[in-house]
């Protein structure tokens, strides 16, 4: 199997009736978000939220895109890093479009990462009680995952993503030229994301991804038709379970224990986020071996794969001092979908066959990690 050989862009939508939006998908798109946002919103005025990387690279050219399309523009640029997802960095960005005196009927551009795309939506959804707001992801896991969907949020000291709101985008433009610029420790850690569609629900696709990751790292037809898939596949999740009361939550292939890992390292450059749901993945695949739902080669295949990449596997491969089971235990008890104190797990039977599993025993996992940080 080989990857369509596209020339123009490929459009994915989310069908939410009233709340329908596409993404779109293809080089140098940039160079068409004011005509874009014309059509969409005549006389609109934005606000661009930015990080100060992607400012470097990508700001000026979306700037004078809206110039063309005769569109007013401020920026609003904040620091790098999962740190600018807090109170302080969410209250600066609320406060900088007030100022900016954008009005309901005018846009906020998130222009960058996850982090941006996570702020900048949040801060959408409710300065003015509502504002309209665009995703243009510029690394890979925002382009398959983060600025799909209209999950929001900032960060509380208790754990990842845990403030936050439902506010789906108007359009998400995904100009994969802007991945040429991605430093490659990044790129991989988006590739997690990629691989996690494969290994939730299209065995197809994984086989695929182990035959042709080396063309998807290189770019090129492979790596949007990648793109595609795993948007297809994310825009059809979020059509039947918008807000996450069912079939969503396997998408959180992977982080349960992965948002654990990330918190218990800080939420720091020592374990990214897609660094973390790779591990939280192979965890999980491991976990299901041990629980005897999946058969110990089935599991191997898939982490194999994930170290194949050069992404981390075991809690070993983390720098510095690992986290105790207990604390572990008591981040994961913070994660989102705990329900009635009970953790929320995403298991699998098989390669592209998870499941949500909800009641699984505590010594269980227990048993489970104080093995895996023995190094067993």
């Amino acid at each position: 199997m080989t990857a369509p050989l596209r020339t123009d862009p490929s459009t994915v939508t989310v069908a939410l009736g009233a709340r329908s939006y596409d993404i779109v998908i293809g080089r140098g798109l940039i160079a068409s978000l004011g005509a874009r946002i014309a059509a969409l919103r005549p006389a609109a005025k934005v606000a661009i939220v930015a990080d100060e990387n992607v400012a470097r690279y990508h700001l000026a050219a979306a700037e004078a895109a809206l110039a063309d399309a005769g569109i007013a523009a401020n920026r609003i640029v904040v620091p790098a890093g999962e740190g600018s997802k807090s109170f302080g960095m969410f209250e600066h960005v609320c406060e900088a479009i007030i100022s900016a005196r954008i009005e309901r009927g005018d846009l906020v551009i998130a222009l960058g990462g996850g982090v941006v795309g996570d702020l900048a939506g949040f801060a959408a959804a409710v300065v003015r009680r509502g504002t309209d707001y665009l995703q243009v992801p510029t690394t890979l896991l925002a382009q398959v995952d983060s600025s799909v969907g209209g999950k929001t949020a900032i960060d509380s000291t208790h754990g990842k993503n845990l403030i936050g709101a439902f506010h789906q985008p108007i359009l998400v433009v995904a100009d994969t030229a802007t991945l040429d610029t991605l430093p490659e420790r990044q790129f991989r850690a988006g590739y997690a994301e990629v691989v996690k569609y494969g290994l939730l629900g299209d065995a197809a696709f994984f086989t695929w991804l182990e035959a042709n990751w080396r063309a998807v790292y290189a770019g090129g037809p492979a790596r949007e038709h990648a793109i595609c898939v795993s948007c297809r596949a994310k825009a059809a999740i979020v059509q039947r379970d918008e807000r996450e009361s069912g079939e969503r939550a396997l998408l959180n292939l992977g982080h349960t224990f992965g948002h654990a890992l990330e918190a218990a390292c800080g939420f720091s450059d020592r374990l990214l986020h897609g660094e973390a749901v790779a591990a939280g993945m192979a965890l999980a695949f491991g976990f299901s071996a041990r629980q005897g739902l999946i058969p110990a080669t089935e599991a191997e295949r898939a982490i194999r794969h994930l170290a194949q990449v050069g992404l981390p596997t075991g809690l070993q491969d983390i720098a510095g001092e690992l986290p105790t089971v207990n604390r572990l235990l008591e981040l994961m008890a913070q994660d989102k979908k705990v329900m009635r104190g009970m953790p929320t797990f995403i298991l699998a039977r098989g390669i592209g066959a998870a499941f949500v599993a909800r009641g699984v025993e505590a010594d269980d996992v227990r048993i489970f990690l104080g093995e895996k940080l023995a190094g067993r």
